[in-house]
């Protein structure tokens, strides 16, 4: 049993340095900021002239914050 709970819950974050919350933190801020980029996306493709570069920008910060840590 607690080989599962290692292997669903702890292997990753440990894997990467970090403890199981501070994974999540990251995990969800980066979460919400894909989910931002595609409101962005949908909003552009309905009105191209509105965020025109905010989902792009987004994804290409999100690229140097993951590449960075």
């Amino acid at each position: 049993m607690k080989q599962a709970i290692y292997r669903f819950l702890l292997a990753h974050p440990h894997s990467v340095e970090e403890t199981y919350f501070q994974h999540f933190r990251f995990a969800t801020k980066f979460a919400f900021s894909l989910f931002v980029a595609g409101i962005a996306a949908l909003i552009h493709a309905i009105c191209p002239a509105l965020c025109e570069r905010t989902a792009s920008r987004i994804v290409n910060e999100l690229h140097f914050r993951m590449h960075n840590r």
